[in-house]
């Protein structure tokens, strides 16, 4: 069987380079990066462009089959102005351009700070349906991205699967804490990686999915059912271990 072609957006980021390293083997991967150009580690084609300039994106994304966006700007901190060009346009030029080249999926780096403000006034336990409740203009922008990729599966039949990131860290970030809140947050390299293979290589029954993205963690608050029962997702780590 021919291995399925999978774009990765941000393939510069911390987590496009774990994927990268983590999915060259099972897919055959183009890369893109924008303003940081790394050099080719395995097999995987280089393209160079930017996420809100929808005439690259089209030519970034023509032939895929999945893309993997993990483009944006990240900083919790971020402006309602910073987050417009990457968060808000640029994940549009993504959904538009697979929607125009018939690509099926697209797995969405979006975020914990989509809901994060149940987390600053409880927390609570959190499920992927619960109202959004953003704790920043990062995380409204992503709750955004979530809603347009809502709409372009319902209006074309895109697949769009939201995947709220959570400390995504090495273990080293675990052990060394400063607080215990990572011991609930934490989202491991190997997660990471078995988290969005599996959104890949979800059946087509999966349309428009979101799941939290951590590992599982004994102390986690964030749900992580729905992509169990979904996905088969079976976090490998516990952040407790590394206590």
């Amino acid at each position: 069987m021919d291995k399925k072609k999978v774009l990765i957006t941000g393939a510069a980021g911390r987590i496009g380079q774990v994927l990268v390293d983590g999915l060259h083997e099972r897919y055959d991967l183009r890369v893109l990066y924008n303003r940081t150009v790394l050099d080719q580690k395995y097999n995987e084609e280089v393209m160079v462009g930017n996420i809100a300039d929808l005439d690259k994106m089209e030519e970034a994304v023509d032939g895929m089959d999945v893309v993997v966006h993990m483009a944006g700007n990240p900083s919790g901190g971020a402006s309602f102005e910073e987050t417009v060009e990457a968060n808000i346009k640029g994940t549009y030029g993504i959904y538009e351009a697979c929607k125009r080249k018939g690509v099926k999926r697209v797995i969405l780096a979006s975020t914990n700070h989509v809901t994060g403000m149940y987390e600053k006034k409880g927390p609570i336990y959190t499920t992927w349906d619960m109202p959004v409740r953003p704790d920043s203009f990062y995380g409204a922008s992503k709750a955004y991205d979530e809603a347009l990729g809502r709409y372009y599966w319902d209006e074309y039949g895109l697949s769009v699967v939201c995947l709220r990131i959570g400390s995504f860290q090495p273990v080293s970030s675990v052990q060394n804490r400063k607080a215990d809140r990572i011991l609930s947050t934490w989202l491991s390299y190997k997660d990471t990686v078995q988290l969005t293979w599996r959104s890949i290589d979800a059946s087509d029954k999966v349309g428009f999915a979101i799941y939290f993205g951590i590992s599982g963690n004994t102390r986690a608050y964030w749900d992580l059912q729905n992509a169990r029962e979904e996905i088969g997702y079976d976090p490998v780590d516990n952040a407790e271990d590394f206590a």
